[in-house]
């Protein structure tokens, strides 16, 4: 197998990498440009001391750009396209609206041209719970519930979704489209919530919590890089590994290749679509605890620490809470493979043990 992975670079990208090294024997091609949030060190951490490396090729393209012909060549044969890269963070895409949609946008053209020209078997977009709005109440999104996004990230994630809805129909892009909630994990940038709760933790200072008006605070359900990476991995098998081999009335023997659904003249009138889920919700202030839990922290002075705001007034085009129905995968048979707890005790540990990701 031959993947085409974008967005190996950054954090979710560089788990999937490493994920893919690990679990198969697969070779990977990646996508970079380093222009955004995408650092070598984290491709680096995936294949040095390995002899992964051999399996890895790197091809410089900025994907706000049309593919050139030589570099469509590197991608030649690739029977999977996992699209990961974007642009991520609200509080840049509220401060820059109109340089974070018209990335995203262009680089979701570019990546679906590439898929025309290799034709993969599979076309996994990763996109994210955001594209729903925020979640009121108990209520969690299920798959294909109207897009309300609150902000220009999560609105040019759906428009990500819509662009590659119509190459689905028009041009037979096997798409599968994943939401996944708020992601985790080792090597993430410091400007993220958690890795911000551990920097200021560590140094004693005020963790911002965002909270309702009565003082709710915020809610996610937190998913570790790796659990995200696994279900793509259990979804590609899904759709490009063959059935056992089936024998007609006539004695003749064949083989039934899996695939994501296809319009075909409107027998699906949409592609697949996917939640990945963590296990359970957890609120801003309890992340808190559990971070300081890890680290030795007495739960009061935890509670010193953590100082409520008003989550739009001090971040306005900010959701409060996200859920997402994840029993569509679950019925599959996926469950996340690292429980929270074990995801923020690995993740807070690696992060203090290497400083430098926090910025100091």
């Amino acid at each position: 197998m031959r993947v085409l992975l974008t967005g190996a670079s950054g954090f979710v990208g560089s788990h999937v990498l490493r994920h893919l090294l690990t679990m198969t024997d697969w070779d990977v091609v990646c996508p970079v440009s380093f222009r955004h949030k995408g650092l070598p060190a984290r491709i680096a951490s995936a294949v040095c001391d390995t002899d992964w490396s051999e399996r890895v090729d790197v091809v410089h393209w900025d994907m706000r750009a049309p593919a050139d012909p030589l570099t469509l060549y590197r991608f030649e044969g690739c029977d999977v396209v996992m699209n990961v890269a974007s642009e991520s963070h609200v509080d840049r895409s509220i401060a820059h609206p109109v340089d974070f949609v018209q990335n995203n946008v262009a680089l979701m053209c570019n990546i679906l041209e590439v898929a025309r020209a290799v034709a993969p078997r599979l076309f996994l977009q990763m996109s994210t719970d955001e594209v729903y709005g925020p979640a009121y109440g108990e209520h969690r999104h299920t798959e294909w519930e109207p897009a309300v996004p609150s902000n220009p990230y999560s609105a040019s994630k759906a428009a990500q979704e819509a662009i590659a809805v119509s190459y689905w129909r028009t041009y037979g892009v096997p798409v599968v489209i994943t939401n996944a909630m708020n992601i985790v994990g080792e090597m993430q940038d410091a400007e993220k919530f958690l890795p911000t709760v551990i920097g200021r933790l560590h140094r004693g200072r005020r963790v911002l919590v965002h909270t309702a008006p009565d003082g709710t605070p915020g809610s996610r359900f937190y998913l570790h890089a790796r659990n995200l990476a696994d279900a793509w991995l259990y979804l590609t098998r899904r759709y490009t590994e063959d059935t056992p081999d089936v024998t007609t009335l006539s004695g003749e023997v064949y083989r039934i290749a899996a695939g994501p659904a296809q319009y075909r003249d409107g027998a699906f009138t949409r592609p697949e679509r996917y939640h990945v889920v963590g296990e359970r919700e957890v609120d801003n202030a309890e992340l808190v605890h559990l971070v300081g839990s890890v680290m030795g922290l007495d739960a009061s002075a935890v509670d010193d620490l953590i100082e409520p705001v008003s989550f739009h007034a001090s971040r306005p085009g900010h959701d409060l809470r996200y859920a997402l129905d994840g029993a569509r995968l679950a019925g599959l048979g996926w469950t996340p493979p690292v429980s929270l707890e074990k995801s923020l005790e690995t993740t807070v540990r690696w992060t203090l043990e290497h400083p430098e990701w926090l910025g100091v």
